[in-house]
Formats: C-alpha cells, structure tokens, sequence
C-alpha cells in the first residue's frame, strides 16, 4: 500500500490499515536491527533533523539511531542553544529550517498543536516525537508493536493503563490506537489524575488498582509528571506507591502471563517497584528496542510515500 500520509502527527489520523502496515514495516526492522551490520542505504541522501524544545535523552537517542540505521544524514539542533531562546518565534524556526531543505523533520515540543503548526510551515516531512500532553505516536505504535510481538495479537485484549493519565500524550495516544486495533481499554488512577470526559474516549475506567488489573493482559505504567503539576495532585510519593505504584501483590490481580510496559524513564518506588520493573512479565526493555524499529519504519514508510506521490494527503 501507499501510505496516504505526508507527516504522521498522531495516531488519530491513521486507519487500521494505516497502523498495520507500519507494524509490519518495523518487524523486518527489528530483524535489521539484531544483524551484525545494521546499516541500510534506504535513507542515503536524505537530512534528518532532530529538534527538541523539550529534553529526552531516550527518545533523541532513538531516533537519532534510527536515522543512522537507514543512511539517513543525522543533525541534533541544540534548541536550548539556539536563537529561539533568544525571542524566535516557532514560525521563525520553521521557515530557518526550511531554508536547510531537510527531507525528515523529528519535533518535540511542549505544548500542543507546536508541531502540527511547524508542520504547515516546512516542505518535509514532520514526525510528532510528543507535543505537551497531546501525542506522541511512535511511543503507541512500538508499545502495539511490543504487545503483537508477545502476545500474537492486538484485537480483544485487556490492556490497563495506569497512572497520571491526565498528563501523558502516552496514554492518549495508546488509547486511540488499542480501540483502532479492538482491544479492551481500561484507565486506572485516582480522580485527580483522569482527564475530564475520558470515558469518552472508549475507556473503561477505575479508581482502584485491585478493580483494574484483574484479569489484565498487559499493564501499561505511566511516569508520574511532577514536572508538569501545578498542585496537590497526590498526597505524596509513599501514599501513591502504596495505593497506584505496581507491586507483587498488584500485578498477581492480573492474568499470569500478563505483560508489565513503561515508556520511561522510569521513578521505581514510585509507579513500579524494581523487582517488577525487572521481573520476568517486564518487556520494558524491548520496548525500547522496538522504539528505533518503528521510527526507522516511520522514516522509512514517509519518505516512500512522498517519492511515490509528492503531493499526498497532507494528514497527520
């Protein structure tokens, strides 16, 4: 297929279709990835940059990773470094950049709607790397790509997303996708932590972690956001572990062969005790394997999508 897409946004713009054929495109990345020489030349000649307004080392790295393993051309724009902190405006920044002919925009920003606006503005193509508490797709898509790689399958299973669901662009994202595929959504969190109107979205939702986890295919942790808390949001760190924080005796409320997920960083003690964190059920550290097969994926589907069709949808 075409991927009738030139930017990928979110996930709430892509079909079913849409989804599966980047799942698959990053399982045979995944095999590219576990070879001895991991370079491709699917990307020669083509500039990607990196721009991030907020810090993530891991998500960077990824990309940045990502990039190199198609032959892509890698720049990291040092944003706290550059002339936006000098009063720049974004649009300023996206025409600067557009000026460079990059082929491969990767954003992140924090707040949301930035990177759809760059987007208008540049003739590359844009990936959402998370723009404040609204997206960030390539974190859905290789945690799908994670649990179809355990479990076989996508459509019917329980997945329990746990944890400050108010401010994750994770769990938004991770929702729109797991209803798109036919999974069983559940939000687990105390009152102060869901978002207004969330069980419209299509997700069931619990203020006890006993009532949500059970009987739980996969239990998705959230980092808990104090950067991003104006507030009382929890009493405190020890209260939160005890009642919301996965233990033991939590995670026994699942099914057995339930699969632990974190995008990370993670605050052990705090959303996830280390033993879990570490245990057998945990896929924590493939996920982060599975993050540079879906931005090659990503890159890679983009930019044959745009040699195929030059003016294609422009959607996110």
């Amino acid at each position: 297929m075409v991927f009738p897409h030139r930017h990928l946004l979110g996930i709430k713009e892509l079909s079913e279709p849409d989804i599966l054929h980047l799942l698959d495109r990053a399982d045979a990345a995944v095999q590219i990835s576990r070879r001895e020489d991991k370079k491709t030349a699917t990307l020669r000649g083509r500039t990607q940059i990196n721009l991030f307004f907020e810090s993530s080392t891991r998500t960077q790295a990824s990309f940045e990773l990502a990039g190199k393993r198609l032959g892509a051309d890698v720049m990291n724009m040092a944003v706290a470094n550059s002339s936006v902190k000098k009063g720049e405006t974004l649009i300023d920044t996206a025409m600067t950049l557009n000026a460079m002919r990059p082929d491969i925009l990767i954003v992140r920003h924090g707040s949301a709607g930035a990177v759809a606006l760059l987007a208008q503005k540049v003739e590359c193509a844009v990936v959402n790397a998370g723009d404040g508490a609204h997206e960030h797709p390539t974190q859905a898509l290789l945690d799908a790509l994670t649990i179809r790689r355990n479990k076989g399958r996508l459509g019917r299973l329980i997945v329990a997303i746990c944890g400050d669901v108010l401010h994750s662009r994770v769990a938004r994202s991770n929702i729109i996708l797991l209803n798109a595929m036919g999974a069983r959504v559940r939000v687990v969190a105390p009152s102060t932590l869901l978002p207004a109107g969330i069980a419209q979205m299509g997700v069931e939702v619990f203020h006890r972690m006993e009532d949500g986890l059970r009987d739980a295919d996969v239990v998705m942790m959230l980092r808990l956001q104090r950067e991003r808390m104006e507030g009382a949001f929890v009493p405190s760190v020890r209260e939160y572990f005890r009642h919301y924080g996965l233990d033991a005796a939590k995670l026994a409320l699942a099914r057995p062969d339930a699969l632990v997920m974190h995008p990370g960083p993670m605050n052990r003690g705090v959303e996830i005790a280390s033993d879990i964190a570490d245990g057998p059920q945990s896929v924590i550290e493939s996920q982060v394997e599975m993050g540079v097969a879906v931005r090659m994926a990503v890159m890679e589907t983009l930019m044959a999508a745009r040699d195929t069709d030059p003016v294609a949808e422009g959607t996110s």
